[in-house]
């Protein structure tokens, strides 16, 4: 999974199929971890993924649980129709942000944190 520094306060994670899903996402919650509010919002792009398994949404709802107690923002982009079943299914779809693709996802991110 290739980790993608867009700027100080955006990472862009390309997720793909198991097993490395679920071994290199450990390696974005470590990133995640340093001490204070010093990590950035985060876009997972899904549209290398095929199919998720329990393994798989447990990881997602690790990181948004991170995300939100260090007041950072989760959008996962470029959902797969078989995927995004899981997520209905699920109920998840009611509790993350999904976007179409990265580039809308990092607008969404801009435009939330642009001052009013």
């Amino acid at each position: 999974m290739p980790l993608q520094d867009w700027s100080e306060s955006i990472l862009i994670a390309e997720m793909t199929d198991e097993p490395i899903f679920s071994e290199e996402f450990d390696s974005l919650i470590d990133r995640l971890q340093p001490a204070g509010n010093g990590i950035p919002d985060v876009i997972v792009n899904m549209i290398a993924v095929s199919r998720l398994n329990s393994s798989n949404l447990s990881q997602l709802l690790r990181l948004r649980k991170t995300l939100i107690s260090r007041e950072r923002r989760l959008r996962i982009c470029s959902v797969d129709a078989a995927v995004w079943s899981v997520f209905v299914v699920t109920e998840l779809d009611q509790l993350f942000e999904f976007t179409d693709d990265v580039a809308t996802s990092l607008a969404s991110l801009q435009i939330e944190s642009a001052p009013r």
